[in-house]
């Protein structure tokens, strides 16, 4: 039993594993104190999500499973083993951080009538949070996973695999939100796409 769970655990190094933790804080930092203050739609899955919801009447608590497994199980197979348990260790630690965060007040409830700002300051936590996270290997959410998982089928770069489906995503969303607020969260992606393929290949 235990050579099992020795052998399970192999190639398994503790500082990616603390790396991945501070791009959680960051991350989840980000998301709380400027995301969730300045209203800024997601791309991704949880764009998606939002977007079968509004058009077809499709839970979230339904679709955000089905969606996220499928894109886990498909960097499980992709990626292997040293992807599921960094992956393990980002998704625990993003969903902890946040929670701790959500127990004080957010630090400038006022960045919501500075939509520029928002969107850049929200585009370096994102991007940086996760970039550290897929840097070592993990992915906090099943958007991560999927482009993890794509770069490594294909010759597209991180990057661009990010802009690529958040922007496909966000279009769409355009048959029931507005343009002047989508043009925010396009802005937020083009940049922290950008941030996370600087990272991912430093």
């Amino acid at each position: 039993m235990k050579t099992a769970i020795k052998s399970f655990f192999e190639g398994i190094r503790i500082t990616n594993c603390i790396v991945i933790m501070l791009g959680c804080t960051i991350l989840s930092f980000g998301m709380y104190n400027i995301h969730s203050v300045a209203d800024i739609t997601e791309g991704g899955t949880l764009g998606l999500t939002l977007l079968l919801e509004n058009r077809f009447g499709i839970s979230p608590a339904l679709s955000s499973i089905i969606l996220n497994c499928a894109c886990y199980l498909l960097g499980i197979k992709v990626l292997g083993k040293r992807f599921l348990i960094y992956s393990a260790v980002s998704a625990l630690f993003f969903s902890i951080t946040y929670r701790i965060f959500e127990c004080f007040p957010v630090i400038y409830p006022g960045i919501a009538d500075h939509p520029i700002l928002a969107c850049v300051l929200g585009a370096f936590f994102v991007g940086t949070g996760v970039g550290l996270c897929v840097r070592m290997g993990g992915a906090p959410c099943g958007d991560d996973a999927l482009a993890m998982s794509i770069e490594k089928l294909s010759r597209l770069k991180i990057q661009w695999v990010y802009l690529i489906s958040d922007l496909a995503v966000l279009l769409l969303s355009l048959s029931y939100i507005p343009f002047s607020k989508i043009i925010y969260s396009i802005l937020t992606v083009v940049i922290s796409g950008q941030i996370i393929g600087r990272i991912n290949r430093s």
